[in-house]
């Protein structure tokens, strides 16, 4: 049974609030006190039981805020599980029922590799085997009129031919559901009734839309990752009971918003980028507040780096990405690589380039960086834990930008001499270099990595990184922020009050937001709007519902309509937003010409050609009174705190190291200082190179210029 939240929530409360985001290596909280005041927490995270880690966390916080744990009003979470099951293959074991003759759709694909002359590339195992993909006779045509009815019969055979090999979780793809979803709908009510132990996703319920592909693999995902999802939420529900908190569980959705934790259970295929979609959010109302509007959002953390755009102060927002190990680029030119997951996320390219990320040499000389990470256990060499290869935090420690003696505040001890030692023994030693200097390559190696994610969403999608400021967050992004930037030729750098749990803050930002989609599939110039009208009232229906469920009322909902276009005969989409206004011919001959202008922006051009509505969109969100803005806040003055004196560190390769001011962040002010400096908080580091120049806003972020 999925679970359920305790209590609606209300639009303005005086509760506390908690936001949690579980990295690979450190799980994040933020309490937000009812008075306003921020506490911070970083906690090792518990891979086994991600649940553990949260609620040691959140322990910690009422235990720095005096609250009682009935205080907490609500808890907003960024969880790693549901991409966890799909990178270590821990999903249920899943099946397919789709129409006969198309077992193999999930074989086939797109017939694209990522790279053309790869011999090395193998393609991703189906999260559905073959032998678990079953026909059965039933057929819509793509005008939605019934060809050959549902065997009802074959339905439960295949059921209990599933239920015998041990089959948890059933995605029903039929062609052209989109169109009609009788039979699936139908097929569904046959498995719920009948045999109630499988888990039944119906691709009309995920994602009811054209793209056979797309659609069966969207929602094979969603019922492999069904299960775990479940079990995990429900089991985390539970442990904050056992600590006495009832409050409503909230998870961040790839969109950006957050759904609550019903919609999660039913479709976490909606939740698999969860954790970064929060510091992009955090980012946007970031740059509202300091009146940057076009921003490069970089989050670093101990696992992967995350990069991602923000214009006009709107993420950037992509319908369809792909999961895969490595680089993970939501492109229009890089396809075939991962699982494709068609649901509404926010643009962001991911790379295995974290603190943790461990640097080796291969059998040619080669020095590379990532994608394998020390994760939370063992953690890097200098953590003393177990492991003895050098990562990027050992490298950092080697050049002197990390506290000898202690990380997190002082709660994590560290011994620079293991660092030394690693680096030395495995980079060092096979390449002829000294240790500094290969530090220093581990390091540059790692820049080099994470600006390529960042020009993924950048110059990839025609954006100049230069006329843009970059936002540094994450344990370690704002270690390595200068250095990225240099390498992007972006000269403003902006390191956030908190920016080492900055994820975990940017869910408290967050609205509920909830996506709903109908194939409306014509020819612009023919298309009817009262018929367009008509569908678009059912969507509005359904958003309304949804945030109802949750317990927003009439007022404290927004909608926003959009429609995806394309030209006649292409075979992608661009999503263009519609106005709030009833829709008539005036609005359909406005979203044509924002459709040109906004292909022409993405592709330098526009054809002559005739346009084709292919879908309507909906994004229905609920707002709160008390999100978190970042305008004023009140971080407890313990997480600003660092030590002050110097210590050696090295810049630059081949030079000597040179003595560099240590300061406490809570001492950085509106004076602009100068470089050589490294700046610490409890959450995190933050290196200010020569040739680079910090200083304070009013609302305590860091502004750093870099110099020509």
């Amino acid at each position: 049974m999925a679970a359920t939240n305790a209590s609606p929530i209300p639009q303005t409360t005086r509760a506390a609030r908690i936001g949690c985001d579980i990295g690979g290596t450190f799980t994040d909280i933020i309490l937000q006190h009812p008075d306003g005041r921020l506490f911070l927490n970083k906690t090792s995270t518990t891979p086994q039981q991600p649940g553990q880690a949260v609620v040691a966390g959140i322990r910690a916080v009422l235990a720095q805020s005096g609250l009682a744990p009935d205080a907490v009003g609500e808890l907003v979470h960024g969880t790693t599980v549901a991409s966890n099951a799909i990178l270590q293959k821990s999903g249920a074991r899943t099946a397919v029922l789709a129409t006969r003759g198309f077992r193999d759709v999930l074989e086939i694909g797109r017939i694209r590799t990522p790279t053309m002359f790869d011999l090395a590339w193998h393609k991703p195992e189906p999260l559905a085997p073959r032998r678990y993909r079953l026909e059965v006779n039933e057929r819509i045509a793509a005008d939605g009129r019934v060809v050959r009815p549902l065997d009802a019969d074959e339905v439960r055979a295949a059921a209990r031919r599933l239920e015998a090999e041990g089959v948890e979780a059933v995605a029903i793809c039929f062609i052209n559901s989109y169109a009609n979803s009788a039979h699936e709908i139908e097929a569904k009510h046959i498995l719920e009734a009948e045999f109630p132990r499988l888990l039944v996703t119906a691709s009309c319920d995920v994602l009811p839309e054209m793209k056979e592909y797309e659609r069966t693999s969207t929602t094979v995902v969603n019922a492999y990752i069904l299960p775990v999802m479940r079990r995990y939420l429900a089991r985390l529900q539970r442990d904050l009971e056992a600590i006495g908190i009832r409050a409503p569980i909230h998870v961040m959705a790839s969109n950006g918003g957050m759904i609550g934790i019903a919609a999660a259970s039913e479709r976490p295929v909606f939740a698999v980028a969860s954790g970064p979609a929060g510091g992009v959010t955090g980012a946007a109302r970031l740059g509202a507040s300091t009146q940057a509007q076009d921003l490069i959002v970089f989050d670093m953390g101990g696992t992967t780096a995350k990069a991602s755009i923000i214009e006009g102060g709107v993420p950037a927002l992509t319908n369809e990405y792909e999961f895969r190990d490595g680089i993970s680029v939501p492109s229009r030119f890089l396809k075939g690589g991962g699982y494709v997951l068609k649901v509404p996320a926010i643009d962001i390219a991911e790379v295995g380039a974290g603190g943790g990320s461990i640097a080796t040499v291969d059998a040619g000389g080669l020095l590379g960086v990532g994608p394998e990470s020390a994760g939370a256990d063992p953690g890097p060499a200098c953590y003393r834990l177990g492991n003895h290869r050098p990562t990027v935090t050992d490298a950092n420690m080697v050049l002197g930008y990390l506290n000898p003696v202690a990380l997190a505040g002082g709660t994590l001890a560290v011994d620079p001499a293991a660092a030394q030692s690693a680096v030395a023994q495995h980079v060092g030693t096979p390449l002829g270099l000294s240790t500094l200097d290969a530090a220093h390559g581990i390091r540059h190696i790692a820049n080099v990595n994470m600006a390529r994610a960042i020009r993924a969403v950048t110059v990839e999608r025609g954006r100049d990184p230069r006329d843009m400021t970059l936002v540094a967050f994450g344990g370690s992004g704002p270690t390595h922020a200068v250095d990225v930037a240099r390498l992007l030729g972006t000269r403003r750098v902006i390191v956030p009050v908190m920016a080492g749990v900055f994820s975990a803050g940017g869910m408290l930002a967050a609205d509920a937001e909830h996506d709903f989609l109908r194939a409306v599939t014509c020819r612009l110039d023919d298309a009817d709007p009262l018929q367009l009208e008509t569908v678009a009232g059912l969507l509005r229906r359904q958003g309304g519902e949804a945030l109802a469920a949750e317990g927003y009322d009439a007022a404290a909902v927004s909608m926003v309509l959009k429609a995806d276009l394309r030209f006649v005969g292409q075979s992608s989409e661009l999503t263009i937003a519609l106005g709030d206004a009833a829709i008539d011919r005036a609005a359909l001959e406005a979203l044509r010409t924002a459709f040109l202008q906004a292909y022409r922006e993405t592709f330098g051009y526009a054809a002559d050609e005739p346009v084709e509505l292919v879908n309507l969109r909906l994004s229905a969100r609920g707002h709160r009174d008390d999100r978190l803005a970042f305008d004023g806040l009140q971080v407890d003055r313990a997480a600003l705190a660092g030590t002050r004196g110097e210590r050696l560190a090295s810049f630059a390769r081949g030079a000597p190291p040179v003595a560099t001011p240590v300061l406490a962040r809570a001492e950085i002010d509106a004076l602009e200082r100068a470089g050589p400096l490294i700046i610490e908080s409890y959450d995190t580091t933050i290196v200010v190179p020569p040739a680079a120049r910090v200083r304070a806003d009013a609302a305590g972020n860091l502004l750093l210029a870099l110099d020509a």
